[in-house]
């Protein structure tokens, strides 16, 4: 059996970067080819910003750019979610209640990544009152999952935190003030624009949409030094069916592990192989 060893750090860095990077192309895009249109709104004043829904749902190519990066980022963040829950079970005190909180941000973490996902394939041009609900439900979720990972470290660990989890925890910290400070922000100044229709309020408001975004993407990075000695290891296990005579054993081989396993089959002319690959997240 062969593997190969991604440190976490790194695997951490490429899964916020999809979005990142998928959000910055999408702003510039909007600003340099579609601006008049991505910062046009019913109270025909000038704009300097588009907002969020415009710049990566009302036009192409960056609703298609917006859409892959969510896409490709969505699994691993579900690994992510994985490894939290095993990190609360063996650091939160054994207390029903803290036990329960940490599943129950593990649970958070994941309905806000299935939010996203819903928000990014179901525009509001499609389905209005179905984006709406998602919208909230991304919003509600992920500031509880942050307020709880903030919260759970405090109080309920069973051990000190190391250096790296104190930066870690400090990080968040910071991250979620700003976070819900540019959440009240973009909510005053839409209500603003709508009322008074005022010029640069909606610019405004764009603008704290940006950093809630950017600082929820950041909080998300923390968990580069939550867990800084990782290691993720995919595992290799290689079948020749010309030295396989037992079919039982055969079978169990190619369809044991289905759950966790994909299959491809490589054909050579001597000895005609099956590989499987075998994906797990360990802790080192």
């Amino acid at each position: 059996m062969t593997s190969i060893k991604i440190a976490f750090r790194r695997f951490a860095i490429v899964t916020v970067s999809l979005p990142l990077y998928s959000f910055m192309f999408c702003v510039i895009w909007s600003l340099l080819y579609d601006f008049k249109s991505s910062t046009a709104t019913h109270c025909h004043v000038r704009n300097y910003l588009p907002s969020i829904s415009a710049a990566i749902g009302g036009f192409t190519p960056q609703l298609y750019i917006w859409r892959v990066g969510i896409g490709l980022h969505a699994a691993p963040r579900f690994v992510v979610i994985f490894m939290y829950f095993t990190f609360y079970r063996e650091c939160l005190l054994k207390r029903k209640l803290w036990q329960r909180l940490g599943i129950l941000t593990c649970c958070l973490h994941a309905v806000e990544n299935v939010s996203l996902i819903g928000l990014t394939y179901i525009s509001s041009s499609d389905n209005y009152p179905a984006h709406e609900k998602l919208f909230i439900t991304f919003m509600l979720s992920s500031s509880s999952y942050m307020l709880l990972s903030c919260i759970l470290p405090r109080l309920a660990f069973v051990r000190k935190l190391s250096d790296l989890e104190r930066r870690s925890l400090k990080t968040k910290s910071f991250l979620i003030t700003i976070n819900v400070s540019a959440l009240l922000g973009a909510c005053y100044f839409f209500m603003r624009h709508n009322w008074y229709c005022e010029t640069g309020m909606y610019t405004l408001f764009a603008l704290c949409e940006y950093i809630a975004v950017l600082t929820n993407m950041g909080f998300h990075m923390t968990a580069c030094w939550d867990f800084a000695n990782y290691q993720l290891r995919i595992y290799s296990n290689r079948i020749d069916i010309s030295k396989t005579l037992d079919f039982d054993e055969l079978y169990f081989s190619l369809f044991g592990h289905a759950v966790s396993s994909f299959h491809l089959r490589e054909y050579n002319r001597e000895d005609w192989p099956i590989t499987s690959y075998n994906s797990a997240a360990t802790g080192i």
